[in-house]
């Protein structure tokens, strides 16, 4: 939610008070401008965050003395960092796209909606309802980049994922943990680049005003 509030309106609000036009009647291209607005928000989102994680273990490993699973730390930075990417460039898009800052705020909400909160009570509701295969289950997850990214931090938690049933008796036994990883941090990473590419084509085409 903070990646696509920080990004949602970048693009449209600089349209409303003139600076992108006064931006861009400079020799600046307009596939740098979005870069930067994009790469300087991402950076400023994803820093704070691996900074904070590792202080965590160094402050606790200085303070209680205990080995601290730095692996796991790591994995979850990275993962972390790829779903910042994925909904920093889909709020680019929004940006994009939907002229009117106030329109762009309410399908940023409905974005965050369907990725946290709609995808899994749909799941749910699918699964009580029809009896689906563990396959069908996880590939209608994993389209959405948040699922993609617990399960690969599930898997390194709890490499059986015991706790997500027959799905995750499926996943352990014919993925597991290596390949769980590769998948979450690979999709964010092409969905967000999908977003982005469609907004800079959107972008390059559209009229500054």
């Amino acid at each position: 939610l903070v990646a696509l509030v920080s990004t949602g309106q970048v693009v449209n609000r600089a349209r409303d008070d003139g600076s992108l036009e006064l931006l861009l009647s400079h020799p600046l291209r307009r596939s740098r401008y979005l870069a930067a607005v994009t790469g300087t928000r991402f950076l400023a989102l994803s820093l704070p965050l691996v900074g904070m994680l590792l202080g965590i273990g160094a402050i606790g490993r200085a303070l209680t003395g205990e080995a601290v699973p730095w692996t796991f730390l790591l994995r979850a930075c990275g993962l972390c960092a790829v779903l910042i990417w994925a909904f920093a460039a889909l709020g680019i898009a929004i940006s994009v796209t939907v002229r009117s800052p106030a329109r762009a705020m309410t399908y940023v909400v409905l974005a965050w909606a369907a990725g946290v909160a709609l995808l899994d009570f749909g799941l749910i509701g699918m699964m009580l309802t029809w009896r689906l295969d563990p396959q069908v289950v996880f590939g209608l997850a994993v389209l959405n980049p948040v699922e993609c990214v617990r399960v690969a931090l599930l898997a390194a938690a709890e490499p059986d994922l015991a706790t997500l049933g027959p799905v995750g008796f499926f996943l352990a036994n014919r993925l597991g943990p290596g390949p769980l990883l590769l998948l979450g941090l690979l999709w964010p990473v092409a969905f967000g680049t999908l977003a982005w590419a469609g907004a800079l084509r959107s972008f390059r085409r559209g009229d500054l005003v």
